[in-house]
C-alpha cells in the first residue's frame, strides 16, 4: 500500500541524492581551488570518504518505514530504494578508490563529478515512481555515462566505446519514451501506481499494456545488457576507462534491474503468463550466448563483458518467477554481483597498470608476481563461478531455488549447466594465473593503498555474504515484498 508522504519523509527520501549533490560541489570546488596544491590523489580520496560517509548516514538516517510517495508522487520511499541506494553508494565508492592512479581520469575532478552524477541518476531510477521522473533519471545517468565511456580523448578505443555507447543508448531510450507516451496517453496518468489501479481493474486492455510493456523494455534490457539488446557490451567494456566499465558493469546494471522489477511486478499481472515466456527465453538465450562466447575471448574485459550477460540472465531467472522469493533472489544476486565483479575489475586495473596489457595471457606468473592479487582474483573468479562457500554461490542457489519453487524446474538445470559452462572458461583465467610461466616473475606489481582498500572491502563483502547470508537474504525479502507493495 502507498501513501502520500508526510514533511518529515520527504529530508531521508531524497537524502543520497542530496548527500551526492554536496559532494559533486565540493569536489568541483576543490578541483578548482586547491589540485595544484593537494595533490593529484586528493580528489579521489575525497570522492571515496564522501561516499563512505554518505552510505553511513544513509543506512542510519535514510531508513524507510512503509512505502510512501514523495515529491509530489514522483519517487517511492520503500526498501526498494533504500537497498539500491546502498548497493549503488558501495560501488561509486570502490569505483572513486580504483580511479585514482589511473592515468588520465585519476586526477581530473570532472570524471569524480561524473561518477557523482550518474550515481544521482541511478538512484532516482530506483525511487521513480512516475514516468517522467524514470525518463529523467534514466537519461541523467545515461548521458554520465555515455561520457565516462569515452572520457579518454586521445585513446580511439575509448572515443568509440562512448560513441557505441551513446547510439546505441539514443535508440533505446527513444523507443521506451514511445512505449511511457503510449500507457499516458491512454490512461491519461503517468504515476506508476496510478497505472497500476487502472489496469488492474481492467479499464485497459493486457494486450494493449503488454504491447508498450514491450517497447519500454527494450530500455530496460539495453541497461541490463539483456539479448538481445547486448551489443555494445563488449565493445564499450573493453574500450572505456577500466574504474569507468567497472562502474557501468555493476551500479548500471543494478538500477536497470530495480527498474525492471518495479515496473514489471506494478503493471504486468493481467498479462503475467504472457510475461513469464517473453522473459524465460530472454533468460535463457542471455545465459547461453554470454557464456559460450566468453569461453572464446583472449581479452579480459571482453571475458567480463559477456561474462556479465550471462549473469543478467541468471538474475532475469529471479525476475521470472514473479514471486516475491524470486524477486527477492534477485536482489541478493545483484548485491553479490556487484561486490564480486568490483573485485575483478580492481585486479584487471592494478594488472593494467604494471603489464600494460589487458590480455589473459599475459596473466601467466601473476601468483609469483603478486600472490595477493592472484588471490583476489581466485576468490573473485570463483564467486563469479559459483563456487561455495562465496557469495556468488549462494546468489545463484537461491536464484535456482525460486525457479524451483515456482515449478521452473527446467530453467533452473539450464541455469546449473550454464553455471557449469562459466566455470569452465573462469577456471581457464585462474589456470593461466596459477599455472603458466612468465619472464617476469621477477618483477612484484605494487599494489597502492587505495586499492588494496577497496580490495578488502570487496573481498570481505563476498565472504561475508556467502558465508553469514540469512540476514542479507532478510534484507532481500523486505526489498521484495516493498516492490509487491
Amino acid at each position: 500500500m502507498t501513501h502520500p508522504a508526510s514533511v518529515a519523509a520527504m529530508l531521508p527520501a531524497l537524502l543520497p541524492e542530496i548527500l551526492l549533490l554536496v559532494l559533486g560541489l565540493l569536489v568541483l570546488t576543490v578541483d578548482l581551488a586547491a589540485r595544484r596544491r593537494a595533490g593529484a590523489r586528493t580528489l579521489g580520496y575525497l570522492t571515496a570518504a564522501g561516499l563512505t560517509a554518505s552510505l553511513v548516514l544513509v543506512l542510519l538516517y535514510g531508513r524507510p518505514g512503509e512505502g510512501e510517495l514523495v515529491f509530489g508522487g514522483m519517487l517511492r520511499h520503500d526498501m526498494a530504494s533504500f537497498a539500491f541506494a546502498v548497493v549503488l553508494l558501495f560501488s561509486a565508492a570502490v569505483t572513486s578508490l580504483l580511479s585514482i592512479d589511473v592515468e588520465g581520469v585519476g586526477d581530473r575532478g570532472e570524471y569524480y563529478f561524473l561518477i557523482l552524477v550518474a550515481t544521482i541518476g541511478l538512484s532516482l531510477m530506483a525511487a521513480a515512481a512516475d514516468l517522467m521522473m524514470l525518463y529523467l533519471a534514466i537519461e541523467t545517468a545515461s548521458i554520465s555515462l555515455y561520457v565516462l565511456a569515452g572520457y579518454l580523448k586521445r585513446d580511439d578505443r575509448s572515443t568509440e566505446s562512448g560513441l557505441k555507447y551513446f547510439l546505441f543508448g539514443a535508440l533505446t531510450s527513444a523507443v521506451m519514451l514511445y512505449g511511457f507516451s503510449l500507457l499516458f496517453g491512454v490512461t491519461g496518468r503517468t504515476n506508476l501506481y496510478a497505472l497500476a489501479e487502472i489496469v488492474g481493474r481492467g479499464a485497459v486492455s493486457p494486450w494493449f499494456v503488454g504491447g508498450a510493456a514491450v517497447l519500454i523494455f527494450v530500455g530496460f534490457g539495453f541497461k541490463i545488457a539483456a539479448v538481445p539488446f547486448h551489443f555494445w557490451t563488449p565493445d564499450v567494456y573493453e574500450g572505456a576507462p577500466t574504474p569507468a566499465t567497472a562502474y557501468i558493469s555493476t551500479a548500471s546494471k543494478a538500477a536497470g534491474f530495480a527498474v525492471l522489477l518495479r515496473f514489471l511486478l506494478a503493471l504486468t499481472a493481467p498479462t503475467s503468463d504472457a510475461w513469464v515466456a517473453v522473459l524465460t527465453a530472454m533468460a535463457v538465450a542471455t545465459m547461453t550466448l554470454g557464456n559460450l562466447l566468453a569461453i572464446v575471448q583472449s581479452n579480459i574485459k571482453r571475458l567480463l563483458a559477456y561474462s556479465s550477460i550471462a549473469h543478467a540472465g541468471y538474475a532475469l531467472i529471479g525476475v521470472v518467477t514473479m514471486s516475491t522469493f524470486g524477486a527477492a533472489s534477485t536482489v541478493f544476486y545483484l548485491a553479490a554481483y556487484v561486490v564480486t565483479n568490483l573485485a575483478a575489475f580492481a585486479v584487471v586495473i592494478l594488472f593494467a597498470r604494471s603489464a600494460g596489457s589487458d590480455r589473459i595471457a599475459d596473466y601467466a606468473g601473476l601468483s609469483r608476481r603478486s600472490p595477493g592479487l592472484a588471490l583476489a582474483m581466485l576468490v573473485a573468479m570463483l564467486s563469479l563461478a559459483g563456487m561455495p562457500p562465496l557469495a556468488g554461490f549462494v546468489g545463484k542457489f537461491y536464484i535456482f531455488a525460486a525457479a524451483v519453487d515456482v515449478g521452473l524446474v527446467w530453467l533452473a538445470f539450464v541455469g546449473v549447466i550454464n553455471a557449469i559452462i562459466g566455470l569452465y572458461y573462469y577456471l581457464t583465467v585462474l589456470k593461466v594465473v596459477y599455472l603458466y610461466r612468465s619472464p617476469d616473475d621477477d618483477k612484484p606489481i605494487a599494489v597502492p593503498r587505495a586499492y588494496a582498500l577497496a580490495l578488502a572491502a570487496c573481498l570481505a563483502a563476498i565472504l561475508i555474504i556467502g558465508v553469514v547470508s540469512a540476514p542479507w537474504l532478510g534484507w532481500a525479502m523486505q526489498t521484495a515484498q516493498s516492490l509487491l507493495g
